[in-house]
């Protein structure tokens, strides 16, 4: 049974120790696949020295994050474009977050496209993030869509309706702890939504998935997640987690 983590920032623990404590109780617990999304050039680095460090198991992507979408982010995007890292799988996490600050709309709409193409330039996928801000991302998504455009809806949350409309446009839907959580409603909506669909991450360390919400998340809680879903789903946990890794290699192409 193997195990994938779509999207997981463990790059964050940068103690050597502790970094290897939180790869050996995600391998204790079979997940063996993680992807790791930068969020600026100052956290390429730790993507680099942790997918070095395991090679076989650790896949880096690169992107602008939209919350780090700053004054200067056109010169952001060209360093980090620049970076000598043949070995990337998507171009992410990028998109337009609107939690925060909608101040920088118009320049986080502006990386988000300047990305999309970057990564249909190199036929990538794209994973996106995507925080109040649905409708503005899903216009981007249909004016810029075309055979090579694909990728991972991170940290989905939304509606039936939108599900179905990212899903029409050969998109997954990242599921992460937040279907663990008893009011958010996302299990309702999984229901509804065929498993070829979607793909497991944990967000680490954020969005930790019940029984440890409260406390730092880390890739091993992933098989929090896919009981869920399996419960879900009506399906085995073994199951969950081999189609969902199926998934990941169908749209990662590792």
């Amino acid at each position: 049974m193997t195990f994938t983590d779509t999207h997981t920032h463990l790059y964050y623990e940068t103690d050597t120790e502790n970094r290897k404590l939180l790869m050996e109780r995600c391998f204790s617990n079979d997940v063996t696949r993680l992807f790791l999304p930068n969020v600026d050039l100052e956290t390429v680095p730790l993507v680099i020295a942790l997918t070095n460090a395991y090679p076989e198991n650790c896949f880096p992507m690169l992107g602008l994050h939209p919350c780090d979408v700053k004054d200067d982010y056109i010169k952001e995007l060209q360093a980090i474009q620049n970076v000598n890292l043949p070995s990337i799988v998507a171009i992410g996490e990028i998109g337009i977050d609107l939690h925060w600050d909608k101040t920088t709309l118009a320049s986080q709409q502006d990386a988000f496209i300047k990305q999309i193409r970057w990564a249909k330039e190199l036929d990538l996928p794209i994973v996106i993030h995507c925080r109040e801000a649905f409708n503005e991302v899903y216009e981007i998504l249909v004016a810029e869509k075309n055979l090579k455009l694909r990728g991972i809806f991170h940290c989905f949350s939304g509606t039936l309706e939108q599900a179905q409309r990212i899903i029409a446009l050969g998109f997954y839907l990242g599921i992460g702890g937040v279907v663990t959580y008893k009011n958010a409603g996302l299990d309702k909506i999984l229901v509804d939504i065929d498993i070829e669909n979607i793909v497991l991450e944990t967000d680490s360390p954020y969005l930790t998935p019940v029984p440890y919400r409260g406390k730092p998340n880390e890739s091993s809680y992933l098989p929090y997640i896919a009981a869920r879903v399996a419960v879900i789903k009506n399906l085995r946990i073994d199951e969950v987690a081999d189609l969902t890794t199926k998934n990941s290699k169908l749209i990662f192409g590792v």
